[in-house]
This record gives C-alpha cells, sequence and structure tokens, in this order.
C-alpha cells in the first residue's frame, strides 16, 4: 500500500472538485500528465479523476517524481497540523525540523535527542509521511527558497543562505531540478510590490478558515509586555531576537487571502526561515478548526465555539520569556504580572531604537541568571525560581 493510499479518497476528491479552502495544505495532488503537484485549491482546469494522485505530504509527491505548481504555490499553503495521524516521535520531530531544518547534525542528531535510532526513525517518517526525515527538510527548504524568490527583493545568494542551502551552486541546481527554471526566471514570474527598505521584508501566512483574529488580540493585548509587545490598530508588534541579531515583527489580518501578513524587520537574513515559523506557531496557524471543532461538544464549550469560530491557541516568541511570565503571574492578576514584566523589562532588557513603542528586547537568561531582582518587587521565592 502506498501512503497516498492511507488518505480518504473521496473526501479528497470532492474537496479537489470543489476547491473547498478548509482543506489547503491537508493534501496534494499529484497530476499524472504534467507530473505537477498541486494544492486543493489551485485555480488550474480541474484534471479528470484517473489523472491524478493524492498525498499527504508535499515530501511525499516529490519523493515520487512531482513538482511544485507554479500557479498554486504549494509552499504558500497552511502547515500540515502536526498530531495529525502521526505518532509522537514523528510530531517532535516535524517541529525540531520546523526551528532549524536537519542543520545541526543531520538525520542521527535528530534521532539521539529523539530518544531512537535513525533507522527507526527514518521508517517512521516513511510510514506517516511518506517520506524520509532528509526528504521533508528539503522540500520545505525548497518551499521556503521559492516565497523568498517571489516575495522579496533578496540576492539570489542571500535567498540561498537564508533557505539553507549553504552555497549558491546548490541552490541554482536544486531550483532547476525541481522548477525546471533558473531562480532569475522565476522571480521574473512573480508579481513583486514596490521595493521595500533594506532588512523589511513581508510574508503572507496562509491559515485554514476561520480564524478568529478579534479574539486572538483581545488575549494578547491583555498580556502584552510593555516595551516588548503591543496591540495597535488591530496589528500585533513585537521585538525578537535570532543567532546574535534583532529586529521586530508587525502581524496583521489579511482575511480576504486567509492569511495573516507578517511585516519583518531583521538583519540577518539567514534568520528568516526560524522567524517565519515561530510567527506560523505564535498565531497557530497549522490548526484545523474543522478538525478540533466536533470534539468540543460539551454544552459549554460548544456554546463558546460557536459563538466565537476560529479560536486559536496563542503561542509566544520565545519559550524562556514564556516561563518567566508564568512565574511572575504567580498569585496575582494579568494586569499585575504584566506590570512586573514591563518593570523586568525596563530595569534588565536591552534597549533598542526607531521601534516607536517598542523600546526593549526581553532579557536574555544570561541577565537574569546574574541579575540583582530584588527592586521589581518581586517575593523572594519568584526571584529564586527566576535565577533557577
Amino acid at each position: 500500500m502506498t501512503y497516498s493510499m492511507e488518505l480518504d479518497l473521496q473526501v479528497c476528491s470532492r474537496a479537489r472538485l470543489s476547491r473547498d479552502p478548509r482543506f489547503d495544505g491537508k493534501f496534494f495532488i499529484g497530476v499524472l500528465g504534467s507530473r505537477v503537484y498541486c494544492r486543493s485549491i489551485c485555480p488550474a482546469p480541474t484534471a479528470k479523476e484517473k489523472n491524478v494522485r493524492y498525498f499527504a505530504t508535499a515530501a511525499a509527491a516529490a519523493e515520487a517524481g512531482f513538482r511544485p505548481c507554479l500557479r498554486c504555490r504549494p509552499e504558500c499553503s497552511p502547515g500540515t497540523p502536526a498530531w495529525l495521524g502521526t505518532p509522537n516521535t514523528v510530531s517532535r520531530a516535524l517541529r525540531l525540523i520546523a526551528e532549524s531544518g536537519l542543520e545541526d547534525g543531520g538525520v542521527e542528531s535528530l534521532a539521539e535527542r529523539l530518544g531512537v535510532g535513525s533507522r527507526h526513525l527514518r521508517r517512521l517518517f516513511v510510514q506517516h509521511l511518506g517520506a524520509t526525515p532528509s526528504a521533508v527538510a528539503q522540500t520545505r527548504r525548497l518551499h521556503f527558497a521559492k516565497k523568498l524568490i517571489d516575495e522579496t527583493k533578496l540576492p539570489m545568494g542571500e535567498v540561498a543562505l537564508a533557505s539553507g542551502f549553504g552555497c549558491v551552486r546548490r541552490f541554482n541546481a536544486a531550483i532547476r531540478r525541481i522548477y525546471r527554471r533558473t531562480p532569475t526566471q522565476i522571480r521574473h514570474l512573480a508579481r513583486l510590490a514596490a521595493p521595500r527598505a533594506e532588512n523589511h521584508y513581508v510574508f503572507r501566512l496562509r491559515y485554514r478558515p476561520p480564524y478568529s483574529w478579534h479574539g486572538m488580540l483581545r488575549f494578547l493585548a491583555a498580556r502584552a509586555t510593555p516595551g516588548v509587545e503591543a496591540v495597535q490598530d488591530g496589528r500585533y508588534l513585537q521585538t525578537i531576537s535570532a543567532n546574535g541579531s534583532y529586529g521586530t515583527i508587525e502581524v496583521s489580518l489579511d482575511a480576504a487571502n486567509d492569511a495573516l501578513l507578517a511585516r519583518v524587520q531583521f538583519g540577518d537574513p539567514r534568520s528568516l526561515f526560524l522567524i517565519v515559523e515561530r510567527i506560523r506557531a505564535m498565531f497557530d496557524l497549522n490548526a484545523d478548526c474543522a478538525a478540533i471543532a466536533p470534539h468540543l461538544k460539551d454544552p459549554i464549550l460548544a456554546e463558546r465555539v460557536n459563538a466565537e469560530p476560529g479560536l486559536r491557541v496563542p503561542g509566544c516568541w520565545s519559550g524562556f520569556e514564556l516561563a518567566i511570565r508564568a512565574i511572575l503571574g504567580q498569585q496575582i492578576t494579568v494586569k499585575g504580572a504584566t506590570t512586573l514584566a514591563g518593570a523586568l523589562v525596563r530595569t534588565f532588557g536591552k534597549p533598542i531604537a526607531n521601534a516607536g513603542t517598542l523600546t526593549h528586547l526581553f532579557p536574555t537568561p544570561e541577565v537574569l541568571a546574574t541579575a540583582d531582582l530584588t527592586g521589581v518587587g518581586m517575593p523572594k521565592a519568584r526571584i529564586e525560581t527566576i535565577r533557577a
């Protein structure tokens, strides 16, 4: 049995024929004649059922010899929920690959972090995703490179580095092999917006509707750390740091395209993949509300779900920041914890300039481990917990 046969073919067929956006990214369609794979919402003329094959991941379609469609752009589809039909080991592996690909030692290092053998991990990936870990990472790398080519003005050398290829020659060869065009030819096909300032990028990050943007902002606004985060005019803003550099993000709703617009200002393009993946996680963009809602059958929960469809689980930029906020919030109100977090940031955070209401980076673990926190207004027990 091939991996594509594990899908519900009738559901896939109905979703393909109706171009239902709720199924976007949940499976991909390989067209036998053209040998391309498409999203379920692809606007191209509908192929006959006998001429298509279904794959649950883009990597599986690529492994079967199909190349990405230049019209519907599979790299722009919402991500597949990591928990969907996969064991915990595969879900954890996908999260680690999303953070850094396989740049930290390859499949062997990934397997070691997960506590399994590399051969067993490969078997799990082929069984549940239809592709090896290396193939999944390579497909992600290619998709992000294509997104950078289409949506930014980055020089091709920087696109190669930002998408994890390491060198321009390998990047050019991979793009030409998969897309049958050079990177420059692909960029000429893209409808690029007006030139942007240096180190400024805009990404359109898709989700499966519905999405309760107001519910997300309402939650984040009440807990925004002064100086580090802000919610203004329907936008979420935050200072960020990664790999020794820092910058800002601004996220807003693009309801017409079932997407969030992420505006990123960051000096090191090599961190863009990490930044985009973290934004997707922060705003729970891979969630499948249509699959989640039927399980919330409790009368009280169902009433809330029906009143505000598309509620998501808010995430965070940094697990360390979230842990500190959890410590600060013990036995006090949300407002009180936010005030304490603001005092902590003003005292120990790194100031930044020219970012409007965003004035500081959140303090690093190294700074807080040796800082004198007695003047912030916290009980001794919380100070000791932060230093631990």
